[in-house]
């Protein structure tokens, strides 16, 4: 007698456990045979990685950055500071007169036992052009005067005209005594000149040479600055030297003045003239003109109409009477 006779079951749920008997038995076979595949997978991925690590290059090495601080000198386009000390000397000393204006100033006319030629501590006797006798004047306790040369034309190197007469700076007097006698409040005696004594000298000083008064003192900001206009100058002089080459620290005068715009503390570029040049790689050797090249720089100090004095900042050759001055870049 059948088993499921035997226990009393009933044929629907015999075959209700057969099913589920068959289909316990088909999921194992199917998660049975996917496990199979997925360990031959992962064995094929892990061959073709080996393979793949073993033909790769070597690694790069491994770089460790850290923070760093760095300095880098930038390009100094500044204007250099103007050193006043280097034009203290210069900044009375230059005057540019028009002509026979000098002729008009007091001068010297004797000395003390015949000298020819003064220098500081020395007495000497000047006097005053006619109807305006050197004096003093309790009114206006003028002292001190500054001596000059006869003045010397200044040309212009470009077109030759006279730009103005440059009286050449010799030292300083003080005054003593004024004039006495005719053409002074002291008519009853005989003309006397003035007296003065020789209290500083740049150089030699002669019978001849012209007083002026001393200018009050001020004080001067030179600030360096380019110019807001465009320059075209030229250097006419070396100032208090007969030598025509300048080098640093020393007065060149120009030949633009206030009238063409130049003022206190401009900086101008010196521009060294470019040599003419036969070119020999040329069959025909023609001529050639090398670029003008930046020499150095100056500053404008004092101006008059048409002239200006300029100290030389810096220079890598000589500045030479007729260099062109151009604005700075």
């Amino acid at each position: 007698m059948p088993r499921w006779q035997h226990r009393g079951l009933i044929p629907a749920t015999v075959d209700k456990a057969l099913t589920v008997q068959r289909t316990m038995t088909t999921t194992k076979r199917f998660f049975d045979a996917l496990g199979v595949a997925t360990t031959a997978l992962a064995a094929l991925l892990i061959g073709a990685a080996a393979q793949a690590q073993s033909s790769s290059p070597a690694p790069l090495p491994t770089v460790r950055l850290s923070a760093h601080t760095r300095i880098e000198n930038l390009p100094d386009t500044t204007l250099p500071v103007l050193n006043n000390a280097a034009i203290e000397a210069f900044l009375v000393e230059p005057l540019v007169v028009e002509q026979n204006e000098l002729d008009a100033a007091p001068r010297i006319v004797a000395t003390q036992e015949g000298r020819v030629l003064l220098s500081r501590g020395d007495r000497a006797y000047a006097r005053g052009p006619a109807g305006a006798a050197l004096i003093d004047d309790p009114a206006r306790p003028q002292k001190i005067y500054r001596i000059f040369r006869t003045a010397t034309p200044l040309l212009d190197p470009l077109t030759g005209a006279v730009l103005g007469y440059e009286a050449q700076y010799v030292g300083k007097a003080s005054l003593v005594r004024g004039e006495s006698g005719p053409g002074t409040a002291d008519a009853t005696s005989a003309a006397s000149p003035a007296t003065i004594d020789i209290v500083a000298a740049k150089e030699e000083i002669r019978v001849g040479d012209r007083l002026l008064p001393e200018p009050p003192q001020s004080m001067l900001n030179y600030a360096p600055h380019t110019p807001a206009t465009q320059v075209d100058a030229r250097i006419v002089s070396v100032y208090g030297s007969a030598v025509a080459n300048a080098a640093q620290n020393q007065v060149v005068s120009l030949n633009r003045g206030s009238l063409d715009g130049l003022e206190n503390g401009q900086v101008l570029a010196i521009l060294k003239d470019g040599e003419r040049l036969v070119d020999k790689t040329d069959a025909a050797r023609s001529d050639m003109k090398l670029p003008n090249e930046r020499n150095g720089l100056l500053m404008v100090f004092r101006t008059f109409p048409r002239v200006a004095y300029a100290l030389v900042l810096n220079i890598t050759d000589a500045a030479r009477i007729g260099d062109r001055l151009v604005n700075p870049r």
